[in-house]
């Protein structure tokens, strides 16, 4: 006993002696130690939020053994190929073959790009498990991201939506209007149609001089790729161990998403039992279950980072905000 409490005595000594002043008795001058360098309080006050999501990030991933990446976006913050280079980072420090939770929030975009960062994630991840986490929305694009994950995890707040491609159109006025292509295609049939029963009905002469054929041909085939992305991710991610006498297909759940008749509306919601109904794999959490709320609770403060054009991308290493509009 004694001989411990001397070593710890020479650690205290050691330690007193190098933060005490020393006196230099050649010069007869103090000297004062050098402080250590620290973060400003202003500064850990301006980044307080970003110290408590990454704590909590840190206590998700102790409690499931994944690693969470988050990717949130405002309402017009719509998934582009900008985004690839911040999920490199966010990838960045997550070894080969580790399971992975991604927080996702989105109100759609790229269907093309949508299929690139969830392929991009799924490649790292490879045969280990990956969960999208939907705390509030994952519309359209977000929605074929989630199809890519072996399951999506939803709760009362949760939404998935059709996969219903838009488009940016010009109108006759110059200004510049988003219109479903599901409508425009389907406008450009019924007007069609008309005119044959009636070459000289009014209302159809007039609506299909304000559309151009080509374009009509264009959208058709944006329809058969958001079609085959959608199967395509579904064979990698959620159909890809079916289980033992499932008689649900692919191409049926692709069917069902992309159904204008099953959902008129482009921001219609697609809830848990919904998705489960199609066929989907949804793990359905309580609210008050304790990981959701950790999610849950992980959102909120997040939320407050975004304002319409804002995207967020964020994990334990990585915090990159942008505005998308930028």
């Amino acid at each position: 006993m004694g001989d411990s409490q001397s070593g710890v005595d020479a650690v205290v000594a050691e330690m007193d002696s190098k933060s005490a002043p020393t006196v230099d008795t050649a010069n007869d001058a103090v000297r004062v130690p050098a402080r250590k360098f620290s973060k400003t309080p202003a500064f850990q006050a301006m980044h307080a939020l970003r110290y408590k999501r990454q704590d909590l990030i840190s206590e998700i991933e102790a409690l499931t053994g994944h690693k969470l990446i988050c990717y949130l976006a405002g309402h017009d913050g719509e998934i582009s190929r900008d985004d690839a280079v911040f999920f490199g980072d966010l990838l960045h420090n997550i070894p080969a073959g580790q399971p992975v939770d991604l927080l996702l929030q989105t109100p759609g975009g790229d269907i093309d790009a949508a299929e690139k960062l969830i392929s991009m994630v799924r490649n790292r991840v490879g045969a280990a498990k990956l969960r999208v986490i939907v705390p509030d929305y994952a519309k359209s694009a977000g929605t074929l991201i989630a199809l890519g994950a072996d399951v999506v995890m939803m709760s009362d707040t949760s939404e998935l939506g059709p996969i219903d491609p838009q488009v940016t159109m010009v109108d006759s006025s110059g200004h510049h209007t988003t219109t479903p292509i599901h409508s425009y295609l389907e406008a450009f049939r019924e007007h069609s149609k008309a005119l044959r029963d009636d070459p000289d009905d009014p209302v159809a002469m007039l609506m299909l001089k304000k559309m151009d054929p080509t374009k009509f041909k264009h959208f058709e085939t944006v329809m058969r790729r958001a079609r085959t992305i959608a199967e395509d991710l579904l064979k990698q991610g959620m159909l890809r161990s079916p289980p033992a006498g499932s008689t649900v297909s692919f191409s049926s759940i692709a069917a069902v998403l992309l159904d204008p008749t099953r959902w008129p509306s482009h921001g219609q919601m697609i809830c848990a039992e919904d998705a489960m109904e199609i066929g989907l794999s949804v793990d359905q959490r309580d609210p008050n279950d304790p990981e959701w709320q950790l999610f849950w609770q992980l959102y909120c403060y997040q939320r407050l980072e975004l304002n319409p054009t804002t995207k967020l991308f964020e994990s334990y290493y990585a915090y990159l905000p942008c505005d998308s509009k930028g």
